[in-house]
């Protein structure tokens, strides 16, 4: 196996180098790395790194005595990164051979041997017989088989990947129903979609342990849906996280979308708006995904870390901080499309919804994404004034 060195954050890594082949996909090679998800990773350091100083000032805990497993480490970058650049003891695992020995190997090359431990373990077996503060889980394609496990571990923070956006998102609804236990659709807000139906998915897992959450940060980029979960124990936490789950109704036909609250709901057949037959979505997360307060601190940290993708970063947190917490978002383009209208900039068509008495603001999904407590119809009215 061919290697090279590369270096993100301040943490030096061996990684394969790939064949010349195009047509190679980086999930074939031996120990598989993927670079664009630096962002991610980045996002990870400072996000981890906001959290544990959250711990530190909340219990009687020792940084040294705070544990955060990977439970699919591949090179182990992530978990390195977050030994060196955060500074609390790591575990990271694979059950890869191959990929078993690159730990080991980046471990003495970043010097880190009595911060972190290698394993060479099923995922599942360590995370049931283990338990950890911080549990990551970013394996390649679904986290549905190991958040089971995730959950019972964990005891403060939750950190989920997934990159079947396909299923969550309802592209393929089969699939997406096998594996997350709820049905998604596959409408212009399905990224969305995606990251509620996972969600809702964390937080009946973590039911099962006596476990409730608290989404501090979310995010839906390009392939992939990552989120960071506090996690808060007791029955009582368990049934006020259980209050934000529910049901999503969407109209095909008018547009109009609205949350139910409540896991055992009676849901009318119609649209309030046009008296269309609705489609439903769900069980999935209808509350908050992020916390503003957490998204500052870990813009604060973003700044304090040296990061190659620290601008993008903050940008997208910024978003997110600032989106409402109105499920789902709109998508500007697809109602200018049905009513035949010319687009404007999104930020005028935000001023001009806030004009007539509603909330509005951007989303981090897309450019042309909004979110409004505005009536399907008021918007509607608002987009044909402004393209006359």
């Amino acid at each position: 196996m061919i290697c090279k060195t590369i270096v993100e954050g301040t943490t030096k890594v061996l990684v394969p180098v790939p064949p010349l082949d195009a047509a190679f996909p980086p999930s074939a090679a031996p120990v598989f790395y993927n670079p664009e998800m630096e962002f991610n990773r980045d996002i990870n350091v400072a996000a981890t790194a906001a959290f544990v100083k959250r711990l530190l000032s909340r219990k009687d805990i020792l940084r040294e005595e705070i544990r955060y497993v990977d439970a699919f480490s591949a090179s182990g970058i992530r978990g390195l990164r977050i030994a060196g650049e955060v500074g609390i003891h790591s575990t990271m695992n694979d059950w890869s051979p191959e990929a078993f020995e690159m730990i080991k190997e980046n471990i003495k090359i970043n010097g880190l041997e009595e911060k972190t431990f290698a394993t060479h373990r099923n995922a599942n077996v360590l995370l049931h017989e283990q338990k950890f503060h911080i549990v990551d889980i970013d394996p390649f394609g679904t986290p549905s088989p190991f958040l089971d496990a995730a959950s019972a571990s964990v005891w403060s923070m939750l950190s989920v990947t997934a990159t079947d956006t396909a299923p969550l998102c309802g592209a393929h609804l089969n699939s997406g129903i096998r594996k997350y236990a709820a049905v998604p659709l596959n409408t212009e807000y399905h990224s969305e979609m995606g990251l509620r139906v996972l969600l809702g998915a964390c937080a009946r897992e973590l039911a099962k342990h006596e476990k409730g959450m608290i989404p501090l940060l979310s995010h839906v980029t390009r392939h992939y849906i990552r989120t960071y979960l506090e996690i808060i124990p007791g029955a009582k936490n368990v049934s006020r996280t259980l209050k934000s789950m529910g049901f999503s109704i969407h109209c095909p036909k008018c547009g109009f979308r609205g949350p139910v609250y409540g896991l055992a709901v009676h849901i009318d057949r119609k649209c309030p708006m046009c008296e269309s037959l609705t489609q439903i979505a769900g069980p999935l997360w209808l509350g908050p995904f992020r916390e503003l307060e957490f998204c500052n601190e870990v813009i604060s940290e973003l700044e304090a870390h040296p990061l190659n993708t620290k601008d993008k970063a903050k940008k997208l947190i910024t978003f997110c901080r600032d989106e409402l917490d109105i499920p789902m978002f709109y998508d500007q383009h697809v109602i200018c499309k049905e009513l035949g209208a010319s687009a404007t900039g999104i930020e005028t068509l935000i001023e001009a919804i806030r004009a007539d008495g509603f909330e509005a603001s951007r989303t981090h999904f897309s450019g042309t994404s909004f979110r409004t407590d505005a009536p399907i119809t008021e918007i509607k009215k608002i987009i044909r004034k402004l393209s006359e």
